[in-house]
């Protein structure tokens, strides 16, 4: 089985699908495996140390995309590079399936088999493929660190001579995988913390971490089967707002992190919450991406709000490339081993395992994910 790993289509990402790491182990199964020249260096990887682990290096894109069983990216491909993919083949990587509808339907007509690393369950055993919760977790790490850079005071108390600084103030909105990593950071650098989330259940893994947690009835509130945050009423969105007002008024530092999974993350910070903060103060919008959770925030922009900045999230991952590339290497690395048929060396599509019937969408010419084709009968 040939596996081809093409540079990413984004010339503005800084993160690489596989390290040379991952490759060798990959290879030790006796995968084939052949990267396109240059893949590894945006993030630093010659293409000596992937020749050094046991891959190939070749220029000739076009004729590896069209030779390859299996091809690995982290971003979504180009839609007129899926027409020159062979036909069979398993396509692995980021796919943004609610949203890149065309995209999916190229994958569909040219009669290849969709992974989707978005579309992982979030399961025990599927933890270490879970590519959301690792990209989200050092995003929750970026968040804390830029809010910090452009805050007016420092976050943690000092005593010093001249007197001493109150500890700042941080609020996280939404305690997933991205919110108890902000969370954990800023009480590392040594803020004031509180969190809310809609899910009553995370109150005790927000005070685990030394933070404070928010209480706001909203009445019937949960989580689907694989952690997400169900989503709130109309209802339950105002009275969450008006409650939180108060919070983020006394805040220094806020960071959003509330999203839906497969729909646009809705608006928690409304633009007289923004106001209401004191100049100098700062909200990290890391849902910016996806429909943003603050009034006025655009992902990869810094925006001034009578004072306030108000920072857009955009691929915060990123910019900690190193790591970011180490942990979604080792995300599909693992994916693969799970998958790896030891007797034929190839990638066995196993339609009754739980963790491939969540995450392959497309096969033998069909969209398979029920959620997906839900989806679009809603649109």
């Amino acid at each position: 089985m040939m596996i081809f790993v093409p540079k990413e289509a984004d010339s503005a990402e800084t993160r690489v699908p596989l390290v040379p790491g991952t490759v060798a182990k990959l290879a030790k199964k006796g995968a084939e495996i052949t990267v396109e020249a240059g893949m590894g260096l945006a993030c630093g990887f010659a293409d000596a140390a992937y020749e050094e682990a046991g891959a190939k290096v070749s220029g000739d894109r076009a004729v590896l995309l069209g030779q390859a069983d299996v091809v690995l990216r982290l971003g979504k491909p180009p839609q007129d590079e899926v027409s020159k993919l062979k036909k069979g083949a398993v396509h692995i990587s980021y796919l943004d399936p609610f949203h890149e509808v065309a995209l999916v339907d190229a994958l569909v007509q040219c009669g290849v088999s969709a992974i989707c690393m978005e579309m992982i369950p979030r399961t025990t055993l599927a933890q270490k493929m879970d590519a959301l919760s690792s990209q989200a977790n050092l995003a929750g790490y970026v968040g804390v660190i830029l809010g910090a850079q452009h805050l007016s005071q420092v976050l943690p108390m000092m005593m010093t001579p001249s007197g001493t600084l109150k500890p700042a103030h941080v609020f996280v909105i939404g305690v997933g995988v991205a919110g108890l990593q902000a969370i954990a950071t800023a009480k590392r650098l040594g803020a004031r913390v509180s969190a809310f989330d809609t899910r009553p259940v995370v109150e005790e893994q927000v005070q685990s971490l030394g933070a404070k947690f928010v209480k706001i009835d909203l009445g019937e509130t949960g989580q689907t089967k694989d952690g997400y945050a169900v989503e709130l009423t109309e209802e339950q969105k105002q009275k969450q707002r008006e409650a939180m007002a108060k919070v983020v008024a006394q805040s220094d530092l806020v960071i959003t992190t509330a999203q839906i999974f497969g729909k646009k993350a809705p608006l928690i910070v409304t633009e007289e919450m923004v106001k209401s903060m004191r100049e100098g103060s700062v909200i990290v919008d890391l849902a910016a991406e996806t429909g943003g959770n603050v009034a006025g925030s655009q992902a990869g922009e810094a925006v001034d709000v009578d004072g306030v900045t108000v920072l857009g999230a955009k691929n915060y991952p990123g910019r900690v490339r190193k790591h970011a590339s180490e942990m979604y290497s080792a995300n599909l690395g693992n994916l693969l081993d799970h998958f790896w048929d030891e007797e034929g060396k190839i990638l066995k599509l196993d339609l009754e395992d739980e963790i491939m019937d969540g995450c392959l969408i497309v096969h033998e010419g069909a969209i398979r994910s029920e959620m997906i084709l839900k989806a679009r009968e809603n649109q």
